[in-house]
C-alpha cells in the first residue's frame, strides 16, 4: 500500500483538492485499495464513553462527510470512523475554491463551509450498512441558514441515535458564521440540554441513547476552556474533542497561507495538544478526550496521549502520507508500550499532561 500511494501521491496532486479527495473516494469505493498488515495488540484496546475499541486511531469528521466508505476506512485499521459533518438539509457549502494544500507546512487550509447530502441520505447509507459492527460515529451540524440552530443538533441527535455509535456536535467549524458563539456558556448549556432531551426521547423508541461528544476550537482562552469543562462535567457530555481547525496562522511558508479558514495538519500540533492539556487539567481526568491536531506520526499520537487523550483523530496527514500511516502509528505505539513497559494505553493517557501545560517536549 505504502508503494501505491508512492506512485499514486504525484498524479493525486496533480489535480485540485476537492477532485483529488473524490478520486480517493471512488477509488476506496471501488474495493482496489487494500491494507498492509494492521498492527493489533490487546494493549491498544480502549474502553471509552462506554464502547470498546479496538485501538485509538480514528478517522476524523471531513474526511468521509456522506457515509458513503466507512468500513473500507475501518479496513484500512482504524479503530474508529466519524462520518459527516451532516447538517439537516442538504447544502451545496463554500463557493469554489475552498481548499487548499499548503505542501511546504504539512497543513491544508479548508473553507467547506458543511457540504454534504444531508439527514435522510446519510441515514440510508448508515442503515444499509446492516450489521458490520465496528465503530463509526455520526458528526452533527448545523444549516447556514437555519433559524435555530441549536434545534438542529437536536434534530439531528435524535435522528441518528438508533444508528450512529457516537454523536459528535460539531460548534467549532470556523466556516459557518457565527457557529462558534454556540461555545459559549450559556449558549452550550442550552444546546447540550437541548440535544440531551433529543438523544433521551430518541433512546425510549431506540432502547439505547448514544453516548454524546462535543468537539471544541483550538482559539479557546483560558476562560473559556474553564467554562466548556464546567459545563460538560455538569451535564455529563461522554467525551471532548480537542480540536477542530485553528484560525490563527502561525509562521508558514506557502503561498496559500492568508486563505480564509480552518488550517489543520503539522502547524496545529502543538496549539492543539496544550489545549488537550489544559482541558485534561481542567476536568481532573474525569471526562474522556479525544486528541486531534497535527498528528502525523507514532510520536505525535504518543504525545497527544501523555497530554491527556484516550483516543486519537487524524485527517489531513493523509493527504502526505497516505493510509500506510495507519499502520505506522499504530505498529509506533506498540513498540513504545515495550519500551516503557506500559501494560495499556491507559498508563500513558495523562502521564505528560504537566509537561505539555509548559508547553511540551522540545521537537527539534
Amino acid at each position: 500500500m505504502s508503494r501505491l500511494f508512492s506512485v499514486a501521491r504525484p498524479v493525486l496532486h496533480a489535480f485540485s483538492p476537492e477532485t483529488a479527495h473524490d478520486l480517493t473516494i471512488a477509488t476506496l469505493k471501488s474495493g482496489l485499495l487494500k491494507p498492509d498488515a494492521i498492527a493489533r495488540d490487546v494493549r491498544l484496546h480502549v474502553n471509552c464513553m462506554g464502547l470498546d475499541f479496538p485501538n485509538p486511531l480514528g478517522l476524523a469528521a471531513g474526511f468521509d462527510k456522506n457515509a458513503e466508505v466507512p468500513d473500507d476506512m475501518l479496513g484500512l485499521g482504524f479503530g474508529f470512523v466519524e462520518i459527516g459533518s451532516v447538517t439537516p438539509r442538504p447544502q451545496q457549502g463554500n463557493d469554489k475554491p475552498r481548499l487548499f494544500r499548503l505542501p511546504e507546512d504539512a497543513a491544508v487550509i479548508n473553507r467547506m463551509g458543511f457540504n454534504n447530502h444531508g439527514h435522510a441520505r446519510v441515514f440510508g447509507r448508515l442503515a444499509d450498512r446492516g450489521d458490520r459492527g465496528g465503530i463509526v460515529g455520526v458528526n452533527l451540524g448545523a444549516n447556514k441558514d437555519s433559524d435555530d440552530r441549536i434545534a438542529d443538533y437536536a434534530l439531528g441527535a435524535a435522528a441518528f441515535n438508533k444508528l450512529a455509535s457516537y454523536i459528535t456536535v460539531n460548534i467549532s467549524s470556523p466556516n459557518t458564521p457565527g457557529l462558534r458563539a454556540l461555545q459559549s456558556k450559556g449558549e452550550l448549556e442550552i444546546l447540550i440540554g437541548r440535544v440531551r432531551d433529543a438523544l433521551d426521547g430518541a433512546a425510549d423508541e431506540d432502547g439505547r441513547r448514544a453516548p454524546l461528544a462535543l468537539k471544541i476550537a483550538p482559539d479557546l482562552v483560558e476562560d473559556e476552556l474553564e467554562d466548556i469543562a464546567a459545563v460538560c462535567l455538569k451535564m455529563k457530555v461522554d467525551a471532548l474533542i480537542v480540536s477542530n481547525t485553528t484560525i490563527s496562522r502561525p509562521p508558514l511558508r506557502s503561498k496559500h497561507k492568508q486563505e480564509a479558514g480552518g488550517l489543520s495538519g503539522a502547524p496545529l500540533f502543538r496549539l492543539s495538544t496544550i489545549q488537550l492539556a489544559r482541558m485534561h487539567s481542567m476536568t481532573g481526568g474525569k471526562l474522556a478526550l479525544i486528541g486531534a491536531g497535527g498528528i502525523a506520526s507514532a510520536e505525535d499520537a504518543w504525545q497527544k496521549l501523555r497530554a491527556g487523550a484516550s483516543l486519537l483523530q487524524l485527517y489531513s496527514a493523509l493527504v502526505y502520507h497516505g493510509p500506510q500511516l495507519i499502520a505506522d502509528i499504530l505498529q509506533g505505539l506498540i513498540h513504545r508500550l515495550d519500551e516503557h513497559g506500559f501494560s495499556g494505553l491507559h498508563e500513558v493517557t495523562g502521564s505528560g499532561c504537566e509537561e505539555w501545560l509548559k508547553g511540551g517536549p522540545s521537537r527539534n
